[in-house]
């Protein structure tokens, strides 16, 4: 044991200097040498020590992503693109003569990271998701070496990072791939959100971490008190921190990032400027969204120029016809751009935009490539056609303004978008779902409408190419589980035109009901504020076509429930955690866990001191008999039902 112990230690301090220091200390031979006997000690004793570095091997995939609720919310951040808007932050948080120190970091362009430690140990991992809620990746996680397993901390601590891939890291990546990642941003999420954490291994992914969002022994009164805890505890922390008297010496700093980020060899977007001293952020405090002692400075969109091969036409859910720029690729911000957005004809001919003359692409905030105009046009130049039917099913095109319209709404491409939206996160959120997925259904199956997904049987999905029994099982069980859904997200999921996410936010609010929506007529939709004339008439008419009455109705025919959640009051289930056991007469298990989420409670497996409620239904276990040793209410599916219909 005493040897176990003494490998353990070895290879985590030579793990410590080579992926957070950079530094390594002894060649890969004698790293796997020592990693070897470790490994035949554990399989011939049967023991592993929690800090052992063969616990962070890729391990078998998993079917889905668990749901974790963050101790303390993850704030975004307010955003500042000039001097200006920098000085006016600056001026709005100071009051009085007080004055304070801030902090400026790099502001990494990856995917955010929050790690659970108790009692000195690592517990678990999730993305930030909206702030509250994010996913379990703990599996995924525990691949990257760039933190510890165990710190010096007693208590619950929390901390925060930025999963990054290194753009040298994505070459190296890239050079024998059989796809080609686009660009090191939307490499690291595809690892982290990857069910199989050894893909997640391969992409050597690393997380820059410089936060410290709960402690719940306390121990931080400044950010730099923080940033030294995280390095000191063998954490990989970014050698630039900048602590700044003034907003003049913040601008320095940032113009500093600015000014040699080309040279690195990770993506930043920008700075991130927070006030050091803990005691005045509480004096702050923070708005619904955004802390008011920190801010986000972005920079400018970065620009180059290269030559337009070709503009083909992409038709979108509304029937919208985009034109798509094919470039000949360029390196900019990180990544290889190969295509380019223009917003519609009138926009081709505005940046009198031909095919082989050469124009200025930017991408915003270094994401989104886009075509700024022409910068020089050749003797052998085509005019981009207009073109006068639609480029996928030929109905002859429709003319508003500046932007061309297919009418034929079982267009193959307007199909594939509609069900993907209707999919997505902030309408069904049917886990797994993609255009891809789309695509695939309607070639098979000739799916069209959203109804058509839930008449989908299992043998059907089992019958698709490459279809086992696991992708199969979870394609179909995620479409089960979306049946009980929020109004805002069942709202979002119809597609209507003009109604994004907040406005389908706000009509569940006002209305509370979906009958009540679909009868409401013009004035009573423009009298709630927030909505003008041109939205109303989308929701109206959208609720005066018989065909979508058709389709709506057939969904809640196929089982579809509209929960309306009522967030001001406070939800039937706000602050409850459940624990579900037995088998419950009117409910599937895992469409009661979304009925109980959605109205505000939280769903936990096991049973302890932490639970509030158990729902108990038919031949109920031990889990039922720990919960009445432990006084933990019980609530049979009778009451549940009542509960959730009031």
């Amino acid at each position: 044991m005493d040897r176990m112990k003494e490998l353990v230690d070895t290879l985590n301090k030579y793990a410590y200097e080579y992926y957070v220091l950079d530094n390594p200390t002894v060649s890969d031979g004698e790293y796997d040498a020592l990693y070897d006997e470790l490994v035949k000690l554990e399989k011939s004793t049967g023991v592993v020590l929690f800090d052992s570095p063969t616990k962070r091997v890729g391990g078998e995939p998993i079917t889905a992503f668990k749901k974790h609720k963050h101790i303390e919310r993850l704030y975004s951040l307010d955003k500042a693109t000039t001097e200006e808007e920098m000085l006016a932050f600056d001026k709005r948080i100071h009051s009085g003569e007080k004055s304070f120190e801030y902090t400026v970091e790099y502001k990494f362009d990856g995917l955010t990271i929050c790690i659970t430690y108790q009692d000195g140990k690592f517990l678990c991992a999730s993305t930030r998701g909206n702030g509250v809620e994010g996913e379990d990746v703990t599996a995924q996680v525990l691949t990257i070496k760039s933190f510890p397993l165990t710190i010096n901390y007693k208590g619950t601590i929390e901390v925060q990072g930025e999963a990054i891939m290194r753009l040298s890291v994505l070459d190296e990546y890239n050079k024998t791939a059989e796809e080609p990642l686009k660009n090191a941003r939307n490499a690291v999420a595809g690892a982290i959100r990857n069910l199989d954490p050894k893909v997640t291994e391969k992409r050597r992914v690393e997380i820059m971490f410089y936060n410290v969002n709960y402690a719940s022994e306390g121990g931080f009164n400044t950010q730099t008190e923080c940033v030294d805890f995280l390095r000191d505890n063998g954490f990989k922390v970014h050698p630039f921190l900048r602590v700044c008297k003034d907003i003049n010496e913040v601008m320095s700093a940032i113009n500093e990032i600015k000014n040699t980020r080309k040279s690195l060899d990770i993506l930043t977007d920008g700075a991130v400027v927070k006030v050091n001293e803990f005691s005045r952020r509480k004096e702050m405090g923070s708005t619904d969204k955004f802390p008011r002692w920190a801010i986000a400075f972005k920079f400018e969109a970065e620009e180059i120029t290269t030559i337009l091969k070709d503009v083909i036409w992409q038709v979108g859910r509304t029937g919208k016809l985009t034109p798509l720029g094919i470039l000949e690729p360029t390196f900019l911000a990180g990544a290889t751009v190969k295509k380019a957005t223009l917003n519609n004809y009138g926009d081709v001919i505005r940046k009198k935009v031909k095919i082989g003359a050469r124009v200025l692409v930017r991408r915003s905030n270094e994401v989104i490539p886009e075509i700024l105009g022409t910068t020089e046009v050749f003797d052998d130049c085509i005019d981009v056609v207009k073109p006068e039917k639609c480029p996928y099913c030929g109905t002859t095109l429709v003319e508003t303004g500046a932007n061309l319209f297919c009418p034929n709404k079982r267009c193959k491409p307007r199909v594939i978008a509609k069900l993907a939206n209707f999919a997505c996160k902030n309408g069904m959120n049917v886990e797994g779902f993609s255009e891809q997925t789309a695509l695939l259904l309607y070639d098979a199956f000739g799916v069209e409408n959203a109804s058509d997904l839930y008449r989908l049987k299992r043998e059907e999905l089992l019958s698709l190419e490459g279809f086992k029994d696991a992708k199969t099982d979870n394609l179909y069980g995620a479409l089960q589980r979306s049946k009980n859904v929020n109004l805002a997200n069942f709202i979002f999921a119809l597609g209507i035109d003009n109604v994004g996410k907040k406005t389908a936010s706000d009509l569940a609010k006002n209305f509370k009901s979906l009958r009540a929506l679909m009868s409401a007529d013009k004035e009573t939709l423009i009298s709630l504020g927030d909505i003008g004339e041109i939205t109303a008439d989308c929701i109206t008419g959208y609720f005066n076509d018989e065909s979508n009455l058709n389709e709506i109705n057939a969904l809640l025919s196929l089982g579809i429930t509209v929960v309306y959640s009522e967030e001001a009051k406070g939800n039937v289930f706000a602050g409850e955690k459940f624990v579900l056991t037995g088998t419950l007469s009117d409910y599937k298990r895992d469409e009661a866990a979304k009925i109980i989420e959605s109205l505000g409670g939280e769903v936990l497996s096991s049973v302890s001191k932490n639970v509030t409620v158990v729902l108990a239904g038919e031949n109920a276990g031990s889990k039922l008999d720990k919960a009445r040793a432990l006084n933990i209410k019980i609530m049979d599916e009778e009451t549940f039902k009542s509960l959730v219909k009031s």
